[in-house]
């Protein structure tokens, strides 16, 4: 028997969590299944609206009292390398792409494990097994592939990215690369070959996920010129990163009932919660 969504997707919202970005402040995520024959077009229609995939399920940040968590994305039009980038690029010119089906490998695993021991050892992955690894790569019902990174020399793995390919763009699931390799600057060069990729398939955005101001995590983002983050259902260029703060009010999130209703879905069906 063939299994399809059902009319309307359910929506639903996880119990708070302390945030991994704000101190002092707690996370809660409002999110929905991401299965069937119309998962590509969810994908894409929630994608524009703030949403980002984990494995089978789309998530938007719904905390009661903060609204830090903006969705980040660069116009790739817009875009424009400062000193510091274009450094980059030239540190990394040798750097070999190659991009694959959603596959993992021990070498991903083992790249990824360096990372997480080296950056994130008290973050919310850092005890990921191999197997919770391959289902985050593995288990994606939409068109992604793994981007693997490189070093001719040595033909060593330096960097991988679980990447969506959406209908207006690329989003950048997940990334890692060589924690010894900092001077290299290999994460501000896979988001700008994610660009120059972009760019070549005529794909407007770079989907970056979450941008936190405030955050020395999230910092990095705000480098990239042609920024724009979702706020209050629409995107806006980001000119002034100091604009924007991660200030608390009872008022920042709209009820939860209202976000589900506002939620626009790619068939034009009803929002349940």
């Amino acid at each position: 028997m063939r299994h399809t969504l059902p009319i309307a997707p359910q929506f639903y919202v996880t119990a708070p969590q302390p945030c991994p970005y704000l101190e002092g402040r707690m996370e809660r995520k409002l999110f929905t299944s991401l299965q069937g024959d119309n998962a590509d077009r969810l994908n894409n229609g929630l994608s524009q609206q703030g949403f980002r995939r984990s494995q089978n399920v789309l998530y938007r940040p719904s905390c009661a009292d903060c609204s830090a968590c903006l969705s980040a994305r660069i116009a790739v039009d817009r875009y424009k390398p400062t000193k510091s980038q274009k450094r980059a690029a030239r540190r990394n010119a040798e750097i070999e792409r190659h991009a694959t089906s959603p596959w993992a490998t021990e070498d991903q695993y083992d790249l990824f494990r360096r990372y997480l021991d080296a950056r994130h050892a008290d973050g919310g992955m850092a005890d990921m097994d191999v197997f919770e690894f391959s289902a985050m790569i593995e288990e994606t019902p939409i068109r992604s592939r793994v981007i693997e990174y490189s070093d001719p020399d040595g033909d060593e793995l330096v960097g991988v990215s679980l990447t969506d390919v959406l209908e207006d763009g690329l989003s950048m699931v997940y990334s890692f690369y060589a924690p010894d390799r900092l001077q290299h600057s290999l994460g501000t060069y896979m988001i700008m070959d994610h660009i120059e990729i972009a760019r070549n398939a005529d794909l407007p955005y770079v989907y970056l996920g979450y941008w936190v101001p405030g955050s020395r995590k999230m910092g990095y983002k705000a480098k990239f010129s042609g920024l724009e983050v979702y706020v209050g259902g629409e995107w806006v260029s980001v000119s002034n990163p100091d604009h924007f703060t991660a200030e608390t009010h009872p008022l920042s999130t709209d009820p939860i009932a209202e976000q589900v209703a506002n939620i626009s879905l790619p068939d034009g069906r009803p929002t349940r919660l």
